[in-house]
């Protein structure tokens, strides 16, 4: 964990206790003469999501997190922008509570779009649904539009001799996004530390520069309403939290050092998935939800729903808002988290651009939906209004630039061009990294050893064979030729099976005493996020949904270790079964018993890759063989 984390944390223990109940730091103060102003006009907003303007002929795109940080006048902007939002009157249809609230709790009407009959208690998301990707894209696009039009405003009370250069700034804004599958800057988390330090931030404004709350740490309630969340310690929380401690306690505070350390410990894993889906997940079906098909392939386990659903159990610690369906919105970092999974989902739809929505039944409720009703690529995917008197659907946002939005992995990119970024980016602990040069198109050399010395490996806690701090197995017991073996763990169970969120961890030998340290665990080869409603939800409780942890660059660090002779079937099958281990735990790291999940399965199954010849190449998949169940 970086020690400016651990500072951090430290700070934060005295001062978000608190936080809710301070005057100062709280909002920026724009000043007397603004507030007159402000009483009389408000951002001009609307409910019809119309997408922003292009600049000089231009799409902007939305930005790394980091980047946008680098660009000071666009990043005072963003986080005065944020802050309106968040101080914005709660009885607002633009306030943060109201826009974040569309996704589940507090179960609201937003804008006079009525729930359909018996759907009065659940928000308008679609889970489980082949509307998963699309349907979250015109909710980004109207928060995105709220942030665009407040910055416009807040532009307006510079003094007239910045107004050109803040102008400037603002036409280009769009929001950014968070890549938790890349690996960070040296010396950084995987959480950005805007996000998880300080409680507090400096910003420049038109009145200068003053410490606020810092709107990326946390969001206030303002009026705090417990009958929003009808579950302790949840209804005695006045700001969203991330791995509260202690836990069950109304006192709790976010430890986001160990947010921050969680996530390091399964970059690899998360990136694992993502290269996998994106080079093994070609049928948007499959990619779009985590909805369990029976079938003879068991190479369709994942989906981008369910990698979404462990950072959203990660990052929230667990315990914490983001962690809970219906609670998760209200939490800062929903909205770089979803942002990353849209710029996936471009990126995929490069890749695979002659499959899109079709019909398939709705599992569970929202607002407008019932169990069973059939959705397609007309659906409207409400409450987004295209018009006065119309929806988006998902063929209407097929292209995301109908927002006015892009993201620079894919503007006038070519298919081979966002394949090498794929690679290099999401490469790193896949055995092709082993076999490629990034940025070059030759093949396995003499040399190879020595380049692979010379790359600048990603530092990571997780059980991994590529970083600063592993050994790397012999070529030899990866390859044969230019293939390898891919492993996996399969996982189905029933989302509901628990009565909210859990999770699936899987561990290389010794786990951890403390439940409320498997995240962290050394031994941990990575975690099945269940994102669940709590309680009753819907009708379809015994809906079964799948995803997978892969294995490989873990068992890659046993072969280095001399743990195992080779990724063969021959060698890993049985360190396998001598040393994987499994655990269930409730968000409030309660145990459980996995003959109590309903529905759990665990399966081992492996497939022979070929790696790409070139960086501007996918890997190629075999057929997926089925091995032994862990647990059944």
């Amino acid at each position: 964990m970086p020690l400016t984390y651990r500072i951090w944390f430290a700070i934060g223990l005295l001062v978000s206790v608190t936080i809710a109940d301070l005057v100062q730091p709280g909002q920026y103060d724009y000043g007397f003469n603004v507030d007159l102003r402000l009483r009389k006009r408000e951002p001009s907003q609307s409910s019809i999501v119309t997408g922003l303007p292009r600049v000089n002929g231009q799409i902007p795109p939305r930005p790394d997190i980091r980047d946008l940080q680098r660009d000071e006048d666009k990043w005072n902007l963003y986080i005065l922008a944020l802050s309106w939002m968040q101080y914005t009157d709660q009885q607002s249809p633009f306030s943060w509570y109201q826009i974040t609230g569309i996704h589940g709790a507090p179960a609201l009407t937003w804008e006079g779009v009525d729930p359909t009959p018996g759907n009065e208690h659940s928000g308008y998301c679609t889970h489980v649904s082949i509307l998963f990707p699309t349907w979250h894209r015109p909710y980004l696009a109207l928060y995105e539009q709220v942030l665009y039009n407040t910055v416009q405003f807040i532009v307006s009370f510079y003094p007239p001799d910045l107004q050109v250069r803040f102008q400037k700034a603002a036409a280009t804004f769009r929001i950014p996004y968070w890549d938790w599958a890349a690996a960070p800057p040296d010396g950084d988390s995987v959480l950005p530390l805007i996000v998880g330090g300080p409680p507090t931030i400096n910003v420049s404004g038109p009145n200068g520069v003053q410490s606020i709350n810092n709107p990326l740490f946390s969001y206030i309630f303002r009026p705090f309403n417990g009958s929003t969340f009808p579950d302790f310690p949840y209804n005695a929380w006045r700001e969203t939290k991330r791995a509260p401690r202690p836990i069950n306690s109304p006192n709790a505070t976010s430890n986001n050092s160990f947010v921050a350390s969680a996530l390091d410990t399964h970059l690899p894993s998360f990136q694992q998935r993502l290269y996998n889906i994106f080079t093994n997940y070609p049928n948007y079906t499959t990619f779009s939800n985590e909805a369990w098909i029976p079938s003879d392939n068991n190479g369709t386990y994942d989906s981008i729903e369910s990698l979404h659903d462990v950072i959203h159990t990660v990052g929230g610690g667990v315990y914490g808002h983001l962690a809970i369906i219906a609670y998760s919105g209200f939490d800062p970092l929903f909205w770089l988290h979803h942002t990353n999974v849209d710029r996936i989902f471009t990126m995929w739809q490069v890749l695979h651009n002659d499959t899109y929505v079709v019909p398939q039944p709705a599992v569970y409720s929202s607002h407008t939906t019932s169990p069973e009703e059939i959705e397609d690529s007309h659906t409207n995917l409400t409450p987004f209004f295209s018009n006065e008197t119309h929806f988006w659907t998902s063929e209407m946002v097929r292209d995301h630039e109908v927002f006015g939005y892009t993201y620079a992995d894919v503007a006038n990119k070519s298919r081979a061009e966002v394949v090498t970024l794929i690679n290099n980016l999401y490469g790193n602990f896949s055995p092709t990294s082993f076999f490629l040069r990034p940025g070059t198109s030759q093949r396995h050399s003499s040399r190879h050893d020595e380049d692979l010395n010379r790359r600048k490996l990603p530092r990571v806690n997780g059980l991994s064979w590529n970083s600063q701090t592993s050994t790397r197995p012999s070529l030899s017991a990866v390859f044969n030729g230019d293939k390898y073996r891919e492993w996996i763990a399969n996982i189905r169970v029933s989302k509901h099976a628990m009565g909210g969120s859990f999770s699936i961890h899987l561990f290389l030998g010794e786990v951890p005493s403390d439940p409320l340290t498997w995240p962290v665990a050394p031994s941990l080869i990575g975690t099945l996020g269940i994102f669940a409603h709590k309680g009753v939800h819907g009708r379809g409780l015994g809906r079964i949904v799948s995803g997978t942890i892969p294995m490989t660059s873990a068992l890659m660090q046993m072969v280095a270790l001399g743990r195992a002779p080779s990724l063969n079937v021959d060698d890993i099958e049985p360190f396998l079964k001598s040393n994987l281990e499994f655990r269930v735990s409730l968000t409030d790291g309660t145990t459980v018993d996995a003959h109590e999940v309903n529905g759990l399965c665990i399966s081992i199954a492996s497939s022979i890759v070929r790696a790409p010849k070139s960086d501007d190449m996918l890997a190629e998949w075999g057929k997926m063989e089925s091995h032994f169940d862990l647990f059944v």
